[in-house]
């Protein structure tokens, strides 16, 4: 199982501190941290994602993992991730992936224009410790759990979004 832990915050250096922050605490065995983003809002309302390595480095599938994640978090599939190639399965509820509406809500109101929010999928998480290490940089944190089951109809979403935007790609 793994938990999907979003922190917003008031700014976006804030955000970056923060996941500097956590990647030392997985160094200390607090969680075995898959991946960390920092979603930022422009002035525009358009989400912008920032990861610590470049999609090259582990391969595309990892930037547009997040877009894809972030994007049913915001209802918008495949938000800045595959223009025009938003498929049945990719846009679908995201309680089909286990994640509550509410979940989606609060997303939503801590990240707006000029903020940015620390988007963290661990597992093995002892996430009241990181929370209590995070405190520092303020921020309001939500967390969610995903089966290992919801976790992969994402990434099959993700798949399936993929075969379909290979095709449009090379027109």
């Amino acid at each position: 199982m793994a938990e999907l832990l979003v922190i917003g915050y008031d700014s976006y250096p804030a955000a970056e501190a923060a996941r500097t922050e956590l990647f030392q605490l997985s160094d200390g065995y607090y969680a075995e941290i898959d991946d960390a983003v920092v979603a930022m809002v422009d002035e525009n309302g358009r989400v912008r994602l920032n990861q610590l390595v470049t999609p090259w480095q582990v391969g595309a599938t990892s930037g547009s993992f997040w877009g894809l994640l972030i994007g049913l978090l915001f209802l918008h599939p495949l938000l800045g991730v595959l223009a025009g190639a938003a498929t049945g399965a990719a846009t679908g509820a995201v309680s089909d992936f286990g994640i509550r509406d509410s979940f989606v809500r609060d997303v939503a109101k801590v990240l707006k224009p000029k903020q940015a929010a620390l988007f963290v999928l661990a597992r093995e998480v002892q996430s009241d410790r990181i929370i209590e290490h995070l405190a520092d940089h303020g921020g309001h944190v939500l967390r969610t759990n995903l089966s290992n089951a919801d976790e992969d109809k994402l990434r099959a979403a993700y798949d399936a979004a993929l075969k379909h935007a290979a095709p449009q790609a090379a027109e």
